[in-house]
């Protein structure tokens, strides 16, 4: 979900991000991944996903939280996430890639037919960090 820095509305509906979006600022200045107009002050506002700083989130940082994305906001503030399809993940230790992975319900599982073993992603949280 997404604030109005300007007047402190929030967004009724999810708001969706994704890399390869892309629409253009008013004024000819560029563009961002999503630009909305507020409904409620009117501001066109704008966020953009800082594509160099994508990272990704390992075995390792298990239980740790990790900054994996940076987002360039312009009057729009993030103030929740809810993940969907699309992520991928690959077995630590067989490499075996796992394509579209739906995180909806904050849980994932699968197997890992090369090293025969149960793999998953579980309670997935997040934090905003303002830079």
């Amino acid at each position: 979900m997404l604030k109005c820095a300007n007047c402190g509305e929030v967004s009724e509906k999810w708001q969706y991000l994704r890399l390869m979006d892309s629409a253009p600022l008013k004024g000819g200045r560029g563009s961002a991944t999503m630009v909305q107009k507020c409904k409620l002050c009117s501001r066109e506002n704008s966020i953009d996903i800082l594509s160099q700083t994508i990272k990704p989130y390992n075995a390792e940082d298990s239980e740790k939280f990790k900054t994996i994305v940076e987002f360039e906001c312009r009057g729009l503030e993030p103030v929740d996430f809810q993940p969907q399809a699309g992520f991928a993940a690959e077995g630590a230790e067989s490499g075996t890639p796992f394509n579209d992975i739906n995180l909806l319900e904050k849980d994932w599982n699968d197997y890992d037919e090369k090293t025969k073993e149960s793999v998953g992603i579980y309670e997935v949280t997040h934090k905003f960090v303002k830079c």
